[in-house]
């Protein structure tokens, strides 16, 4: 039975934590504590602020490194807007708001037009994307029909043809209707979902869809979270149903003024008890019946705290590092796996930066694993000014992974490539990006393992690996483990 006077401790200040943290507060928990080592909250929403000069006039902007942008179906990113008191803009934008607009490049610098019938007009191209419309509407038909509950969060009784979750609809989008809207629970069975354990690339050509990939790569492979040939089909369909897909494509879309990290600044503002920061977990005992938390502060002294439960938002695979971790968690989360996604944020020669955010699709293969995918640039009224913050993937399975400095190398002589030489980096790093698990164990019931550990030692698991590595999967994972088992 749930009660509201547990002590709670949340390891984690992203969107995760600060999340859980939030719906248990609507529950009605005030004893709770969340630790972040870092001296910020926001996890991968991580928008720093750089000067910026434009016409003469210095000013400091937002710029983003990890999430970016938002669409219609991020219900639970819009609990956040709401408890913490800021919201996005778009998806019409206004001048001066970081829009999201975007062209696509050739390895060249040659601006494409992939998707545009009357711009370099010829007979194929005419015919591939009649082709594609096609697949796309049997996709959309297939999702529907074939593959009903493969939009609720999460992945529990996926590997066993059922679905059991948070419905992602909204009346009229993502199947959705009156009855089973946002935020509603959907269960049902469904054999056909354990298709979505095969590779996205294996789902697709099993479907008669390949082409789709064309649409789906950039919203995805760009976005840091690996190459369809070896993601579940599961974390594709889930994160980019066939409404948010379509939402990219038509760039109805949304940002935020400050940037996303504002999202969970906000938030961690209004809270009871905002995070700790600079404040790490280095020891956890759970003896019966409790939790023993050691942290050590900024200032390397430790101290233990005593709480009736756990809530683990933070990568599952470390847990054993500093946990009383079991036989069973440390086998289980041995098989995560994540992304190496690599970004830096540049300024570049005068009057040579990109005054549009780009994709390079071609550089999207496990083959150019390392060169740089998609530069962004936030700020259209800056033009030329402006600085972008370009990504690139460093790993790939069955293939030796890129070293950072040659990714950092390999990105510079892209954009040079392309018309934007690099004049300086302002900041650069590595992340720990999508943990997830093979298509083998996906299929072999991975996630059905992990809710059957759900509360066991009196504690709970959060964060990304629940349900997807973007921020709203991320807190609509929260609100489902807050919601069942408190």
């Amino acid at each position: 039975m749930a009660n509201t006077n547990d002590r709670i401790c949340i390891i984690g200040g992203g969107p995760a934590g600060l999340a859980c943290a939030v719906y248990l507060e609507k529950k009605g928990y005030t004893d709770y504590v969340v630790y972040e080592k870092q001296g910020k909250v926001g996890g991968k929403c991580w928008s720093p602020k750089i000067k910026v000069r434009h016409n003469g006039v210095e000013e400091e902007k937002s710029f983003e490194t990890g999430a970016i942008m938002g669409a219609i179906t991020y219900h639970a990113v819009s609990e956040m807007e709401e408890f913490g008191g800021y919201f996005h803009k778009g998806p019409d934008f206004k001048p001066g708001e970081p829009n999201m607009r975007r062209e696509f490049r050739t390895l060249d610098g040659a601006v494409d037009h992939p998707f545009e019938p009357k711009v370099n007009f010829s007979i194929k191209k005419m015919l591939g994307l009649l082709k594609l419309k096609k697949q796309m509407k049997k996709l959309n038909e297939l999702m529907q029909t074939k593959y009903v509950g493969y939009d609720c969060y999460g992945h529990l009784g996926v590997a066993k043809g059922e679905y059991y979750g948070i419905s992602k609809g909204v009346d009229g989008y993502c199947g959705a209707t009156k009855e089973n809207s946002f935020p509603n629970y959907i269960k049902g069975s469904n054999p056909n979902l354990k298709d979505l354990a095969l590779p996205f690339s294996e789902f697709c050509k099993l479907n008669g869809v390949e082409e789709v990939q064309r649409i789906w790569i950039a919203p995805f492979t760009s976005f840091g979270y690996g190459f369809f040939d070896e993601i579940p089909a599961a974390l594709v369909m889930k994160y980019l149903d066939v409404t948010t897909a379509l939402e990219f494509v038509n760039m109805k879309l949304w940002t935020w003024q400050d940037g996303t990290q504002a999202i969970y600044e906000h938030v961690n503002a209004k809270l009871q008890h905002p995070a700790v920061l600079e404040t790490e977990v280095v020891k956890v005992e759970r003896p019966e019946g409790k939790v023993l938390v050691t942290v050590r502060s900024k200032d390397g002294v430790e101290t233990t705290e005593t709480f009736d439960k756990l809530i683990v938002t933070t990568p599952l695979d470390y847990f054993k590092d500093y946990a009383d971790a079991t036989a069973e968690e440390t086998e289980l989360f041995s098989k995560i796996i994540h992304e190496r996604y690599c970004d830096y944020i540049a300024t570049f020669e005068p009057g040579k930066s990109p005054n549009i955010s780009g994709y390079m699709v071609d550089n999207m293969v496990p083959e150019r694993l390392g060169h740089a995918m998609v530069y962004y640039n936030r700020w259209q009224y800056l033009d030329r000014d402006c600085p972008a913050t370009v990504y690139a993937l460093a790993n790939h399975t069955g293939s030796p992974d890129v070293d950072f400095d040659t990714v950092m190398t390999t990105m510079d002589a892209d954009m040079k490539r392309v018309g934007f030489p690099i004049k300086e980096k302002l900041f650069a790093q590595e992340v720990y990006y999508c943990p997830h698990v093979s298509a083998a164990d996906y299929a072999a019931g991975w996630y059905d393992r992990l809710e059957a550990l759900q509360g066991c030692k009196n504690t709970y698991y959060a964060g990304e690996i629940i349900s997807f590595g973007d921020m709203e999967d991320t807190c609509a994972a929260s609100k489902d483990i807050i919601g069942r088992f408190f």
